[in-house]
């Protein structure tokens, strides 16, 4: 690959991750192909990259509770005496369940050792003991809350 092919890629990269863009106008701005383009996105997951970074934990939340909400409508919308899920259906529940309460926790133990953290470094110089304290405290909380 030439330097000038590095160079377009790069910039069509960061057109493509921080712009709003089509393809084929990514294409013109770099002087290549839309195809080439369109290749760039799937061979380097651009696609992927550019959604990680724009989702938000509560979109994904969103999107999570709303599939839990369709699959239970279908089961709904069963006749009487059959409204009861599948196998597949209840794994999948299950599954999307799980995902929840995983994000859901990563969250907010995050949030929770950022605030400890900053309590710990404005109640050190005050009370070192209590800090110490608050501490191991902090410790055994977090360890309940990870279960």
């Amino acid at each position: 690959m030439t330097k000038t092919n590095i160079d377009r890629k790069d910039i069509a990269k960061s057109l493509y991750l921080n712009g709003s863009f089509t393809q084929e106008e990514i294409a013109g701005k770099v002087g290549t192909t839309r195809q080439t383009v369109a290749r760039w996105v799937k061979d380097g997951g651009w696609e992927e990259l550019k959604a990680s970074r724009t989702i938000t934990p509560a979109q994904i939340l969103a999107g999570l509770n709303r599939q839990i909400v369709e699959i239970n409508n279908n089961i709904n919308g069963r006749e009487e005496g059959k409204r009861f899920a599948t196998v597949a259906e209840a794994d999948t529940l299950a599954k999307l369940a799980s995902a929840i309460k995983k994000i859901e926790n990563d969250a907010g133990i995050a949030d929770i050792v950022n605030v400890a953290i900053r309590f710990t470094n404005w109640l050190r110089p005050l009370d070192l003991d209590m800090a110490k304290r608050f501490n191991d405290l902090l410790d055994t909380f977090l360890k309940e809350q990870m279960r």
